[in-house]
């Protein structure tokens, strides 16, 4: 089927799933965090991602485009260190692009969530290969106008594809050639695990 389109209730749905990833997989984020980082990513995000959906519960937007900007508010003002910036400014662009249109369809969801890699990589200033998030969001942003599946696939790729690479930004850079064979643990939250299992596709 073509032209399926998704409202405020799949931004909700997406939210939550993540909220619930990041919950299972805290103790992991962290592990990876302790080798390259300060051993918080975690927690920072567990606690990131509970505010959101416990916001989104109490009076949830009514377009998608208000669900990101909301879940990226709340992560600014909840996450401590670059994560809550990061990911904030992500979903806080991301929204802000999808405007006030009650349903977006997956080409324009990919749309606004290049301009959400975009400014990610403009508050870093980072870009692909530097050994962060976007080496993940990059590949699975454009995928995504594929399918959700190939998005998914696209994202674990480039979670993995970090290991052998040496950090350029953030406080793994520090470790100069004792960040290779790590893999970067903000890239991972982008995932396989962790892309939404909600997303289906058109």
């Amino acid at each position: 089927m073509t032209g399926t389109t998704y409202g405020a209730a799949f931004a909700v749905r997406w939210m939550e799933t993540v909220a619930a990833a990041v919950e299972r997989e805290a103790d992991r984020l962290t592990e990876l965090d302790s080798a390259i980082g300060d051993a918080d990513h975690g927690a920072n995000l567990r606690r990131g991602f509970a505010a959101v959906a416990e916001t989104l519960a109490k009076e949830p937007p009514a377009t998608p485009g208000a669900v990101l900007v909301t879940s990226g508010r709340v992560l600014i003002s909840t996450v401590g260190g670059a994560s809550g910036p990061l990911y904030g400014t992500l979903l806080r662009r991301a929204g802000k692009s999808l405007g006030e249109a009650g349903e977006v369809t997956r080409a324009g969801l990919a749309d606004a969530l290049a301009a959400g890699v975009a400014a990610v990589g403009q508050l870093g200033g980072a870009v692909p290969g530097d050994k962060t998030m976007l080496d993940a969001l990059t590949p699975a942003v454009e995928a995504l106008r594929e399918s959700f599946a190939a998005g998914r696939a696209a994202a674990e790729a480039g979670a993995l594809a970090t290991v052998p690479l040496r950090a350029r930004k953030g406080r793994a850079s520090y470790l100069g050639e004792r960040s290779v064979g790590h893999q970067d643990r903000k890239s991972d939250v982008e995932g396989k695990r962790r892309w939404p299992r909600c997303l289906t596709d058109d």
